[in-house]
């Protein structure tokens, strides 16, 4: 796979040569870089930090001291996620040949318009996971084909692992207590999608918050939203979690995602407060299935990449991206389908992606099994559900890596490390000239 074939052109970007910098010419040579040490957290909630089943450390946990005041040791993230991935209290469904740790190279610039964050890692795979679900005719209907690796059906061998790389990023502006120290564990709990006492349909029917938000499960929340952090049902009123976000008590949340966001040259903006959510406006992805038929909304335009759709035997060799303004057509009942056909679940698109959540662009390649991953981020954004970088300052982070066909809990994640623009921290953006 050549580099160029992924590299988004500036055109694409949207960015002019006069306004900001070429992200694809950057001399990353001169940017130091700095090392981050990821690991595989398993099932470690907020909850869990806060339990005896957290020897020694329930006290300082409490008081809100840091992770790194104790695992403060010469690769302790590499002891720890390798220990947690061989299963037992904190990993109840392990994944074969599933990585414990993962090293994350760190590179960051800026200029008066926007934020560079280069990021590289070794994948697990000799191949780049690119691949999303999709849906396969089975002869009479469509029906969803792959799932993550946690997922029951992949663990009992009845369905194939497919899911997309993801590059996250979480930022916080010294706004959301707790966060400097105890990073996305703040965000992670108990009753939450393949955490410990995960929620029941019922419970969420019930929930006053979750009803209220029209939202079908439960996912990332910081603790100042509920009247007990510890318990996802004890949601505050939509009210309350109103000001909380006005208050900037939110973090930010980037996702570059290798299927989803990748093709049109982006990143998904989001945030997690009450919610993991997404940004006000249009994503640059959303479902190919249609919810009243189950088929698929669009097809490969085959005038254009020579095929209408592929099969399993075709996983894995090429780009089976999706692009509505690209390389797909309105799909066609009666085009000829049989079973074993596959098409993308999600369909993407630059043109349709609109307001807050188009802000963050990104350029990758995947080679020699490394991703090399650059996210561009506007300087001085005044959205409510945007985190202001800008030029002097220090912000909180956590990073994390969804590699080998996996979600939720199956990433690997750093503690907390502070970014600064032109300012002393961990990670030191240097200014372009």
């Amino acid at each position: 796979m050549k580099k160029s074939a992924l590299l988004v052109s500036l055109a694409v970007l949207g960015i002019g040569a006069a306004q900001a910098a070429d992200p694809a010419k950057i001399n990353w040579g001169k940017i130091p870089a700095v090392t981050v040490p990821l690991f595989f957290p398993g099932q470690s909630s907020y909850e869990w930090l806060r339990t005896e089943a957290h020897e020694g450390a329930v006290k300082e946990v409490k008081r809100g001291d840091s992770c790194t005041s104790c695992h403060d040791e010469e690769d302790a993230e590499k002891d720890i996620g390798e220990e947690i991935v061989k299963g037992g209290r904190l990993e109840p469904r392990p994944v074969k040949g599933k990585s414990g740790y993962k090293a994350l190279k760190v590179q960051a610039a800026y200029d008066s318009k926007n934020a560079y964050l280069r990021f590289q890692w070794h994948t697990d795979n000799a191949y780049p996971g690119n691949e999303h679900q999709y849906l396969r005719f089975d002869g009479k209907e469509w029906k969803v084909f792959g799932y993550p690796k946690l997922d029951k059906p992949v663990q009992d061998g009845a369905e194939m692992g497919i899911y997309e790389d993801r590059m996250s990023i979480m930022i916080d502006d010294g706004k959301v207590p707790g966060f400097a120290n105890q990073g996305c564990w703040l965000t992670c709990h108990d009753g939450q999608r393949d955490m410990g006492k995960q929620f029941t349909k019922d419970e969420v029917a019930n929930n006053a918050l979750l009803q209220a938000i029209k939202k079908r499960d439960v996912r990332k929340y910081l603790p100042d939203t509920r009247t007990d952090p510890s318990d996802w049902k004890t949601g505050k009123s939509v009210e309350e979690i109103a000001k909380l976000k006005a208050a900037g008590g939110f973090v930010d949340l980037i996702q570059w995602r290798a299927h989803r966001s990748n093709p049109v040259g982006m990143t998904d903006d989001g945030y997690v407060l009450e919610f993991r959510n997404s940004d006000a406006g249009k994503d640059m992805f959303g479902s190919n299935a249609d919810a009243k038929t189950h088929q698929p909304k669009f097809m490969w335009d085959a005038s254009k990449v020579g095929y209408k759709s592929i099969t399993v035997d075709q996983l894995r060799q090429g780009e089976h991206h999706l692009i509505r303004e690209k390389n797909a057509v309105p799909f066609d009942p009666n085009a000829g389908w049989k079973e074993g056909d596959m098409i993308p679940d999600y369909v993407v698109s630059r043109e349709d992606a609109k307001g807050s959540a188009a802000d963050n662009k990104a350029i990758a390649s995947w080679k020699d099994g490394v991703w090399t991953v650059v996210m561009i981020r506007p300087l001085g954004l005044t959205n409510d559900d945007d985190k202001t970088l800008k030029a002097g300052g220090v912000y909180n982070v956590g990073f994390a890596v969804h590699d080998d066909n996996i979600t939720t809990r199956g990433h690997q994640v750093s503690f907390v490390k502070t970014i600064g623009f032109g300012a002393k921290a961990d990670i030191k953006a240097v200014k372009l000239p």
